[in-house]
């Protein structure tokens, strides 16, 4: 299972909030609550939440073996 975990802890060091996140990356609150729920999102997706962070894939996102 791919879990986003990883994100929010990775914006409370910086201290992001959700909607400067929002702002820098270009996503929508749907995508917001996608990544709360675990669900799927594209890699594109993925791209900028890593640019908007200034931080790797592995920042923000784990696989856990079910």
């Amino acid at each position: 299972m791919i879990v986003f975990d990883k994100l929010w802890k990775t914006m409370q060091d910086k201290g992001v909030t959700t909607y400067q996140l929002r702002e820098k990356s270009g996503i929508d609150s749907k995508t917001v609550r996608r990544l709360k729920a675990n669900e799927n999102i594209e890699t594109k997706t993925l791209d900028k939440l890593c640019h908007a962070l200034g931080c790797r894939i592995e920042d923000i996102v784990e696989f856990i073996d079910d």
